[in-house]
């Protein structure tokens, strides 16, 4: 009774608050009449432009939810709109919620930033010393697989986590190999995040989707997200389809990625958000719902080499300093961008190959219907 309570209160917050927001909304929506090329289109224009089908958006203002919205279709073939609980691919979004979800294990004791990770791991060996959690999550280990994890069609065999590792039948990329040392160069790993999979499955004993829901989603509240791959049946139901840059089918629904914790999360725009205020939150101290300052401070402290944190981009927009991440799966864009001090953000998802050029022109709208800071101007990259 108590649990309906506060989800009942929560909503009519959530409420409230679109409510006061529907000024801000429009003005986003609409045409941009001091703006030239893409500003003379609206939203709905917009998303024709790029054949993007669907879109799901959720913006946070003052360290809230300030309003979630649904655009397009998650269907073409049925006409099946996209709602706020439509599940959309997060890509490597999956990357940063995996590093809070070992941060939080790092807090309680049972796992070491910068421990060798050979430590943990029982499945698999990384075959140099001196690979911990923190080059990994930060792209700095030394791996050096230069691809990114295309996906199997549903129909298809899949491997598994260590198959991937190996790059033995079914794994459809190369083997995850180590060029250098730890912290001499930035390369972008998705193959360093299924190690950090494997490690952490090998750690805990538990299925790594049980991991992560026991480690984050639950506890922060993100009821429709899922890492379990394939997704269940639920999540089937309500999951956007994947298209091309022309907006088609690509055949296939979507992709199945075994390689949950790079690419492996189902998720929605509002879960996204709760996801960056927890980082947020948890940075002003002294705590967040799952990591204590200091564990926070991790996903937004460059470890010296290259753009990342554990686990998030740190960079300088202005003078602003702000927490990203994007997202790239087959037929799915995402990206998530807050500011780390302002209470700020917007998390983006679309079903549509050609999805990343429609979330730059709305996270520039938001970012100049709020007013960010004038100092900050994180509005075009």
């Amino acid at each position: 009774m108590r649990l309906r309570l506060v989800c009942f209160t929560l909503l009519v917050a959530l409420a409230r608050a679109q409510e006061d927001a529907a000024p801000l909304m429009a003005r986003i929506e609409a045409k941009q009449s001091d703006k030239e090329g893409l500003g003379q289109l609206t939203l709905e224009e917009l998303m024709q432009r790029f054949h993007v089908p669907g879109m799901s958006v959720a913006v946070i203002h003052d360290f809230q939810i300030h309003w979630i919205k649904a655009y397009g279709v998650a269907d073409v073939a049925t006409g099946r709109k996209v709602a706020r609980e439509t599940a959309f691919q997060a890509a490597s979004i999956s990357k940063p919620i995996t590093a809070m979800a070992a941060l939080r294990l790092a807090q309680e004791g049972k796992l070491s930033l910068d421990a060798d990770v050979n430590s943990i791991l029982k499945s698999w060996k990384v075959p140099v010393t001196g690979v911990t959690a923190r080059s990994l999550f930060s792209h700095t280990s030394g791996a050096d697989d230069g691809f990114g994890f295309p996906g199997y069609d549903p129909a298809l065999p899949r491997p598994t986590a260590v198959q991937v590792l190996n790059g033995g039948p079914p794994s459809n990329v190369g083997p995850v190999k180590f060029a250098r040392p730890p912290y001499q160069a930035y390369k972008y790993s998705g193959g360093g995040l299924t190690l950090m999979q494997v490690a952490l499955t090998d750690l805990t004993g538990k299925p790594f989707a049980e991991l992560m829901q026991a480690q984050v989603l639950g506890p922060l509240g993100m009821t429709g997200s899922s890492y379990e791959q394939p997704p269940s049946a639920g999540v089937t139901a309500r999951a956007a389809h994947a298209y091309d840059s022309g907006g088609v089918s690509k055949g296939a629904p979507f992709h199945i990625y075994p390689e949950q914790a790079a690419a492996g999360l189902w998720t929605t725009a509002g879960d996204l958000a709760r996801f960056l205020i927890e980082i947020q939150t948890a940075v002003r101290g002294p705590a967040g719902k799952v990591l204590k300052q200091a564990a926070a401070r991790e996903m937004v402290t460059p470890t010296g080499v290259g753009p990342f944190a554990v686990g998030m981009t740190v960079d300088k927009r202005g003078e602003g300093w702000y927490i990203s991440h994007g997202g790239s799966n087959w037929g799915f864009r995402a990206d998530i961008l807050a500011h780390i001090r302002k209470g700020y953000g917007v998390a983006i998802l679309t079903n549509g190959d050609s999805g990343s050029s429609l979330i730059s022109e709305v996270e520039a709208r938001v970012a100049a219907a709020y007013g960010w800071d004038s100092l900050d101007k994180p509005l075009r990259r």
